[in-house]
């Protein structure tokens, strides 16, 4: 149990067939409450609604009330989830969903338990539904074809904002992705988003970059930071600075690795979050001084650490900043140590951690890969692919979340196409690394089980046409010396960020690019390699 339950007077039950069996006993439905520590309208429900004692006795009575953290649970977060949190969902004995909300204060909570109480004593567990991503047992699947990257870059310049910048007429996310796939393809528009994101979602006292902007100008910023997506806004500006070579973005990649590595540093990894607290960050620096900052959630989580070690380690590869390096080091070999067990790698350091999740494998596999091509270091990268493609890959060649077994819907199959992309992005390196082609078939195979919707999807998932542009068209640069060679260092600097970079310490000091297996360019010194790469003299 998380530990703001306390705060609350609801006599809370664990996640798990327990709470299950105890409903269906009772004839009761499930009151399910999705938290996380770092959402400051969680808190508010909490103490306003879950606090209020007629409330918590009108849940005690009538429901069986479970608690999870959504952070720790992403199964049952990404199957119960109302699209933000709090998410309060009605659940019959079976795990259905009867109804569900985001935040309620106390009136309009007391309204949706009356109609839950209505549909229920009317219906029964016949009141329950199956989320419609949890109906289909696979994907649409098809062929990856030229025009999935052509149909993304549509999407680009269709909902750019001119005006303002990004991506979108509403709210506005920072996309990463979206970003790093605009830099070779629409380069004003993502050097656009970079200043905007930078200007407007940059904490320049604390450091760190707050979630979103709820206004479409970047205005009315969402305050809490995630150390996923500071970490990713990390590697975006570290692309930005290779590509462009502004200053800016190297500065704001860096003062963002200072904040991970100092208000969300462990003394051993990375934490997991830090809260949102709209009355601190309105104070002045001054006044911050003698304010106690808002909380840091300590969960070591590996899919968070798998990408801090990525996005550090090529922000290091472009600027050679060592301390950058060393936290990458010491996040990875301490994630690698404690979560990670013949492959398969645990959500984070708990009792109750679910293990083998395909967020965690595909994003510690990324920062392992990423380890080899700037260090020469793979750690288990091989051990965590094998395990992935064992567990998780299905017949139809996508990959599910997790394990097919769990309380409520948890056993139901759920593809997730960011998962995918991370994986199979991840994949494409390992191949390269490697030398072992069955790693690219099977990144081939998982894209492929969404290539049918591919003419459906936005700009928020940009990174997918990008893997299919690298599997189409793979691109390799061989290093034949150690990592960490003058020749290896400018290659890593000079490589577009779709290439992977392999160093060969058993190689003839000549570095090759290759485009499938034809070489496109050699060169023995780093003049010689950036005359070849860009074909100035």
């Amino acid at each position: 149990m998380d530990e703001f339950a306390a705060e609350t007077k609801v006599e809370w039950r664990e996640w798990g067939s327990a709470a299950f069996e105890r409903a269906a006993d009772s004839g009761k439905p499930v009151l399910l409450s999705l938290t996380v520590p770092w959402s400051a309208e969680c808190r508010a429900m909490d103490r306003g609604t879950f606090g209020e004692p007629r409330i918590a006795a009108n849940i005690n009575d009538g429901f069986v009330p479970v608690r999870v953290d959504a952070d720790r649970n992403p199964r049952v977060r990404e199957r119960y989830t109302m699209g933000g949190f709090p998410s309060t969902v009605f659940l019959t004995p079976e795990g259905e969903v009867i109804t569900g909300a985001t935040f309620l204060g106390p009136d309009g909570f007391r309204g949706i338990l009356d109609s839950v109480r209505q549909s229920w004593d009317a219906k029964g567990a016949t009141a329950g539904s199956i989320p419609r991503q949890l109906q289909d047992e696979a994907p649409p699947a098809g062929e990856l074809r030229a025009r999935i990257e052509e149909h993304m870059i549509e999407q680009l310049l269709g909902s750019f904002d001119e005006e303002f910048g990004g991506w979108g007429s509403d709210v506005k996310f920072p996309l990463p992705r979206t970003i790093e796939f605009a830099l070779v393809r629409a380069r004003d528009q993502a050097t656009r988003t970079l200043e905007a994101v930078q200007t407007h979602l940059f904490d320049t006292y604390d450091g760190g970059f707050f979630r979103y902007a709820a206004g479409r100008d970047w205005s009315n910023p969402r305050r809490e930071k995630l150390t996923d997506e500071n970490a990713a806004l990390v590697r975006a500006f570290a692309r930005g600075y290779r590509y462009t070579g502004n200053g800016a973005y190297r500065n704001a990649a860096e003062k963002t690795v200072e904040y991970l590595t100092t208000d969300c540093w462990t003394d051993e990894a990375f934490a997991g979050s830090q809260a949102g607290d709209d009355d601190y960050y309105r104070l002045s620096p001054s006044d911050r001084e003698s304010a106690d900052a808002p909380y840091v959630d300590e969960t070591v989580f590996a899919d968070r650490n798998g990408l801090a070690i990525d996005a550090l380690l090529w922000l290091f590869a472009y600027t050679d900043d060592e301390r950058t390096k060393r936290y990458a080091v010491r996040a990875r070999d301490y994630v690698t140590e404690t979560l990670v067990e013949g492959g398969e790698v645990a959500h984070y350091d708990g009792e109750d951690s679910d293990t083998g999740l395909l967020l965690d494998q595909a994003q510690l596999l990324s920062g392992l890969t990423t380890s080899w091509q700037v260090l020469g270091e793979g750690g288990p990268a091989e051990a965590i692919a094998d395990w992935t493609i064992e567990h998780r890959q299905q017949d139809s060649g996508a990959f599910r979340d997790g394990p097919d077994s769990g309380a409520g819907l948890c056993g139901r199959s759920l593809h997730p196409l960011d998962a995918t992309v991370e994986l199979a992005d991840a994949l494409v390196d390992l191949a390269a690394l490697t030398g072992e082609d069955r790693y690219r078939e099977v990144a081939v195979e998982a894209v492929e089980s969404f290539a049918g919707a591919a003419e459906r999807m936005g700009v928020e998932v940009a990174g997918y046409a990008g893997v299919v542009a690298r599997l189409r068209d793979p691109q390799t640069l061989v290093v034949g010396t150690d990592a960490g060679t003058d020749l290896h260092r400018a290659a890593l600097r000079l490589a577009d960020h779709e290439t992977t970079v392999v160093p060969d310490s058993e190689g003839d000091g000549v570095a090759r690019r290759y485009e499938g297996e034809t070489v496109t360019a050699e060169a023995t010194t780093p003049a010689e390699l950036e005359t070849a790469l860009t074909g100035d003299d």
